[in-house]
């Protein structure tokens, strides 16, 4: 009947291609998922390659460090620039951790600065990274005087909650300043250079019976928004060590 009659041969040959359509759509469907699979797996594998030459993915190991030879004078202090990677702000005890280590000169007792003032003091290090007791620390003091003046005393902090102050201790009361003053490193710290801007005068008092000034400084360091720092390499600080430890000795 299919092979005499025209019309029933028509109808079959579409009702056969229609099959075969399906079964062909069908089988290629479960071919390309196959082939998807594969693929994704490929695409996978690409991705994290690619990932892995991300350079957030890798240790920057290249340093800057500022050495100036001069006739004249001597180099004593070295800036190796380093990034925050880890630190705390709200802390009694507060620390920070560097991506830089001893691979990149970085060592123990090294002072830790910003470019609007000082952040720490190094304590560990490892080949790539290091820690810093930041100045947020119950155990922090530098050297500081006011700018203007020859008068200093011990900047120290002591607000636990407040990350933006700190206090000025051991200024007699018969030193004139003012609010707005500006306080700097003095000559006598091992660990940051000279005139190393600290902050300025927010308030001060003398409590009764004291003679002595309170003196709260607003620091010149936001620690919340630590990025960058530079480590300060003193070239000279152990033949100063050296040369103190024979008077003690004494």
């Amino acid at each position: 009947m299919v092979e005499n009659n025209k019309y029933h041969n028509a109808s079959f040959l579409n009702s056969a291609n229609k099959i075969s359509a399906t079964i062909y759509s069908a089988v290629n469907s479960v071919t390309q998922y196959l082939y998807l699979k594969e693929n994704n797996e490929w695409l996978a594998t690409e991705n994290v390659k690619l990932r892995m030459m991300l350079p957030s993915n890798k240790i920057d190991t290249t340093t800057k460090s500022s050495l100036i030879k001069d006739t004249l004078f001597n180099q004593q202090y070295v800036f190796v620039n380093a990034r925050v990677i880890n630190g705390t702000v709200n802390k009694r005890n507060n620390y920070l951790t560097l991506d830089r280590g001893y691979n990149a000169g970085i060592a123990p007792e090294m002072g830790v600065v910003t470019d609007k003032g000082i952040v720490g003091i190094v304590k560990d290090v490892s080949p790539n990274f290091s820690t810093v007791i930041s100045f947020l620390h119950i155990k922090s003091k530098v050297s500081a005087r006011f700018k203007n003046s020859n008068y200093f005393g011990s900047l120290v902090w002591e607000d636990n909650n407040n990350p933006t102050t700190a206090t000025l201790k051991d200024i007699p009361k018969h030193v004139v300043f003012k609010t707005g003053d500006t306080l700097v490193t003095t000559s006598f710290s091992n660990v940051y250079p000279e005139n190393i801007f600290l902050g300025t005068v927010k308030s001060s008092e003398i409590k009764p019976g004291d003679n002595f000034y309170t003196i709260t400084v607003r620091l010149s360091t936001d620690f919340y928004s630590l990025t960058h720092v530079y480590v300060v390499k003193d070239l000279l600080k152990e033949e100063q060590k050296q040369l103190e430890a024979k008077q003690d000795g004494n």
